[in-house]
C-alpha cells in the first residue's frame, strides 16, 4: 500500500485572541462529564489536578461564567459547557474536512511524478 499524505493543523476557539477551547480541554470536560469529578478526570488523563483545576478556571474565567459547577457532590458540565463541546466538534469535523479538501486541490500524492 502506498504511504498516504495526510494534511493536520491545530484548531482552537480564541476569545480576545487567546486560546480558549482546543481537543485537550473539551477531553477534560468531557471526562469531567463522565466521572462527576475533576480529580478523577484529571487522573484518567494522567494530568495533574492543579493542571486540570488551572484548566477549568482559565475556562471559567474567559467564558464569563461557570462551565464546570463544583461541590460537595462532585462537579458536574453546565448547559454552556455542553453547548461548546458540541459546537466545537461540529466545528473541529468542518475544520478537518475543509484540511482534506486543502489537501485534495494541491494534488499531492507520494511518488507521483510533477
Amino acid at each position: 500500500m502506498p504511504p498516504r499524505l495526510k494534511i493536520d493543523g491545530r484548531f482552537w476557539l480564541t476569545l480576545d485572541g487567546r486560546n480558549f477551547l482546543g481537543r485537550g480541554r473539551v477531553e477534560l470536560l468531557q471526562r469531567i462529564r463522565e466521572t462527576g469529578s475533576i480529580s478523577r478526570a484529571a487522573r484518567s488523563m494522567k494530568m495533574s489536578y492543579k493542571a486540570a483545576w488551572d484548566a477549568v478556571a482559565a475556562m471559567n474565567a474567559a467564558w464569563g461564567a461557570s462551565l464546570v459547577d463544583s461541590g460537595p457532590g462532585g462537579s458536574r458540565l453546565t448547559e454552556d459547557a455542553e453547548r461548546l463541546i458540541a459546537a466545537y466538534r461540529k466545528a473541529e469535523a468542518r475544520h478537518a474536512a475543509s484540511l482534506e479538501r486543502l489537501l485534495n486541490a494541491a494534488d499531492l500524492a507520494p511518488g507521483r511524478k510533477r
